[in-house]
């Protein structure tokens, strides 16, 4: 309730400054300004105080309650309700096509570029809550992980279950791209987005990235495009231990196709983008998440409580009550 209270006119307040000037007044300025009967004796009057006399100084509090609830009332306190209700003018169908092979398992992002663009994909979910979503994952072949969804509970769910190891060898970018203009080839969403990533070079699969960007052309999806890899070398697994099966790794060139990367987004009026470690691929899902806005109307219903009326009656009243009783029990009053 107190967080929906407010004053209209709050500058009015500054009067209740005045509230103590007059008391003050009251109670000793005007007292000593009244009449006085000064006698020899007081033997011969009654001296134990009456209680009219003790209620009378009590008429210029009345006046000054009156006057404190007339500049609240001024300030015009009341009770603000506000109701919101949000609209998506421009909704954004986005597919995450994901590289799933070997090679992202490399050590030059922390603890692996797998791990860590999970983390940041998570997070750049959680940053569209009114658009609708799905995962593409390739390696030698792709498959759609999760179809295009508003729910982001099944999204983050699905980048979270992601692993290696799902898919044959190689990297098939085309079929990944491909991947993810399928999902979208039925969109009716007025913007199809795609972020496809990575860390490799196309080596396989039976669909050129050439052909599959011109289908995303033709359908009018934008491909936002990330190579994943640090420059020189980074620590590649190459076979698996026979005696405990865990991963070797050795130190390897990084080979990225940035080429091609950059043809695919230039056609399709994206952007090209190469992270070299956590910070760059976090910063790189930042500015798509930028870039890509959803556009949105709030509309705000105001309901207002006014409750400076019942100050300005209860203020009113206490002036008649004062009046009443100075000009009836008090008017005689010594």
């Amino acid at each position: 309730m107190l967080e929906n209270f407010e004053f209209l006119h709050p500058q009015f307040l500054w009067l209740l400054i005045l509230i103590p000037l007059l008391a003050v007044w009251f109670f000793l300025i005007r007292k000593k300004g009244q009449a006085t009967f000064t006698i020899g004796s007081t033997k011969g009057f009654q001296t134990q105080p009456s209680l009219l006399s003790k209620l009378k100084p009590l008429l210029p509090v009345l006046r000054l309650i009156a006057m404190t609830l007339l500049i609240i009332a001024l300030a015009r306190p009341r009770i603000v309700e506000v109701s919101e209700r949000t609209k998506t003018n421009k909704g954004i169908d986005i597919v995450m096509a994901i590289d799933v092979s070997a090679s992202m398992l490399a050590r030059d992002l922390e603890p692996n570029r797998l791990e860590a663009l999970k983390k940041v994909a998570n997070e750049f979910v959680n940053q569209r809550p009114n658009d609708r979503i799905g995962i593409v994952v390739y390696a030698g072949e792709s498959f759609t992980q999760t179809p295009i969804t508003s729910d982001k509970r099944i999204v983050r769910n699905t980048i979270s279950e992601i692993k290696w190891g799902q898919l044959e060898g190689g990297t098939a970018i085309g079929m990944g791209l491909g991947s993810a203009v399928n999902r979208l080839k039925e969109s009716k969403a007025k913007s199809k987005v795609i972020i496809l990533l990575t860390d490799g070079v196309n080596n396989t699969g039976f669909v050129d990235p050439k052909t599959a960007t011109e289908l995303a052309v033709g359908l009018g999806i934008k491909v936002y495009t990330i190579g994943l890899g640090t420059n020189g070398t980074a620590s590649f697994p190459y076979a698996k231990d026979p005696r405990t099966g865990q991963l070797l790794f050795r130190n390897s060139p990084v080979e990225i196709d940035e080429d091609l990367l950059r043809y695919i987004a230039k056609e399709t009026e994206g952007k090209y983008f190469r992270a070299t470690d956590n910070l760059k691929l976090k910063a790189i899902y930042d500015e798509i998440n930028k870039l890509e806005k959803t556009e949105i109307e709030e509309f705000k219903y105001y309901n207002y409580q006014e409750n400076y009326r019942i100050l300005v009656l209860i203020a009113g009243l206490l002036v008649l009550i004062e009046m009443a009783l100075k000009h009836t029990i008090f008017k005689s009053f010594i």
